[in-house]
C-alpha cells in the first residue's frame, strides 16, 4: 500500500469521524511529521469536547506496526497503572490498511537531561521503567510483538556494527571498543525482558499527583515494543541524565523490579546510546543522503577523541560502579549526538529497510502540533508532543 502524500486535517478529520461512531468533529489540529514520517496524524475535538488522536499509516509496514501495537496497549492497559494509547476505532484506507483512532492522553513530555536528583519525577520515571519491565512476557507474545534471546540480540548489533563498518566511516578506535563489547559474551547475560523499545523522553508523559508532585503518568510510542534487553530502555536515560540523577532514577528502578538488575545492564545501554549514531549514519546511507552520512560520521569521530582508546574506555567501564552514569574516560557519549540537529535523527523506515528490526514510530514521531484550529483551517504549531497539553512545553525537571 502507498497512501496519498500527506492527507490534509480535514481528510483526517473525515476519517476519525468515520472510525469512532458518535465522533462529530468541530475541530482539528494538523501534527506535522519529521522526515521520512511513516503516519500522518491530527488532533481532533468533537461536539462533545472530547479530543482524539488519528494516525493513518503512510506504508504497509507502518499499518502493520500500527495493528501490532495497538494489539499489545490493549492488553497492557489492564495492567499497567499508567496510560497507554488504547485505540477505541479503525476505519479502512482506499490503499489498503486502516488507520487508528484513540483517545488523547493528557501529559507533558519530559527533558532528560535536566532531570535532578533525589524523590520526585526521576524516581517516578525509573519506577515506571520498572513498572514495564516486570510484566510478563506472555503478554507480548499474546499480541505478537517480536522475542529476541540474549545471543540472538548480541548477533544482530555486531552484525549491524559490521555492515556499518563496511563503509569506512566508522573511526577504528571506536569500531575497536565496541566490538570487543559485542563480543564479550560475558556482557550479554541477562534475561529476556517486555520492554518498550527505546524510551525517550518524548514518550513520558508526565503530570500532577494528588500532592501537587510531578509524576509520570503515561507512556507512549509502543511500536517498537519487544522482549529483548532492558537495556534499550535504559540507553537515553543512561546517555542524557547526570551522574547523581542517573543513580536516584537506578534506585527507583532496581527496587520495584521483580528480578534483580544484571551487572552489565548499564554498559549495555550505554553501547546502545553510543550506536545510535550507528543507525542513524546507516539511515542516512540507505537514502542516499552523504552530507548527512558525514555529519554522523564525523560526530562518531569526535565522540573517539573524548572517550578514549579501547582500552582506556573498556578499564573505565568495567570499573564504573552498577549506577554510574559517567560515560567511558571520563566523557558523556551525549557529546557526540548532542552536535546532530533534531531533522538529522534517524529516518525509522530506512532503517527498518537496512537492518530488518522492528522500529519505533508512534505521535511522539512528530515535530509540533499547533493551537487548536477551525475545521476549515489546520496550520501546524509548536508543541512537541503528540498527547501534550497544546501550549505547554516539556517538563525540566
Amino acid at each position: 500500500m502507498t497512501s496519498p502524500a500527506g492527507r490534509g486535517p480535514l481528510a483526517l478529520a473525515a476519517l476519525a469521524s468515520a472510525a469512532v461512531p458518535g465522533l462529530d468533529p468541530v475541530s482539528v489540529e494538523p501534527v506535522a511529521g519529521g522526515t521520512g514520517a511513516r503516519y500522518d496524524v491530527a488532533l481532533v475535538q468533537d461536539a462533545e469536547h472530547r479530543r482524539w488522536v488519528i494516525r493513518c499509516p503512510r506504508s504497509a509496514a507502518a499499518s502493520a506496526q500500527l495493528e501490532q501495537s495497538s494489539a499489545l496497549t490493549a492488553l497492557l492497559a489492564r495492567r499497567l497503572l499508567l496510560s497507554v494509547p488504547v485505540v477505541k476505532g479503525w476505519v479502512a484506507l482506499p490503499e489498503g490498511g486502516r488507520a487508528a483512532v484513540h483517545h488523547y492522553l493528557a501529559g507533558r513530555p519530559v527533558e532528560l537531561e535536566l532531570l535532578g536528583p533525589g524523590p520526585g519525577l526521576t524516581a517516578s520515571l525509573g519506577r515506571a521503567v520498572a513498572s514495564v519491565h516486570n510484566l510478563d512476557v506472555a503478554i507480548y507474545d499474546e499480541a505478537g510483538a517480536a522475542t529476541y534471546d540474549a545471543e540472538a540480540y548480541r548477533s544482530r548489533r555486531l552484525a549491524d556494527l559490521d555492515r556499518a563498518a563496511a563503509t569506512g566511516r566508522v573511526p577504528t578506535g571506536l569500531l575497536a571498543r565496541w566490538e570487543s563489547q559485542l563480543e564479550d559474551v560475558g556482557r550479554w547475560r541477562y534475561k529476556p525482558t517486555a520492554t518498550v523499545g527505546r524510551l525517550t523522553g518524548e514518550q513520558v508523559l508526565v503530570g500532577e499527583d494528588e500532592q501537587g508532585e510531578l509524576v509520570v503518568r503515561g507512556l507512549l510510542g509502543w511500536e517498537d515494543a519487544r522482549v529483548a534487553d532492558p537495556a534499550d530502555d535504559l540507553a537515553e536515560v543512561v546517555g542524557r541524565l547526570e551522574p547523581d540523577a542517573l543513580d536516584t532514577f537506578m534506585e527507583a528502578y532496581a527496587h520495584t523490579r521483580v528480578d534483580r538488575p544484571d551487572r552489565h545492564l548499564l554498559e549495555r545501554a550505554r553501547l546502545s546510546y553510543e550506536m545510535t549514531l550507528v543507525r542513524q549514519m546507516m539511515a542516512a546511507v540507505a537514502a542516499g543522503d552523504l552530507d548527512r552520512a558525514e555529519e554522523h560520521a564525523a560526530a562518531m569521530r569526535r565522540l573517539e577523541q573524548q572517550t578514549g582508546s579501547p582500552d582506556e574506555a573498556d578499564d573505565t567501564s568495567a570499573g564504573a560502579p552498577a549506577t554510574s552514569g559517567a560515560a567511558p574516560a571520563g566523557a558523556s557519549p551525549a557529546a557526540g549526538l548532542a552536535d546532530l540537529d533534531d531533522d538529522q535523527q534517524l529516518d525509522d523506515q530506512q532503517l527498518d529497510n537496512l537492518v530488518d528490526e522492528p522500529v519505533h514510530v508512534d505521535v511522539t514521531d512528530v515535530d509540533e502540533i499547533g493551537q487548536t484550529q477551525p475545521l476549515e483551517a489546520g496550520p501546524t504549531g509548536e508543541e512537541p508532543h503528540g498527547s501534550a497539553e497544546p501550549g505547554s512545553g516539556p517538563v525540566r525537571g
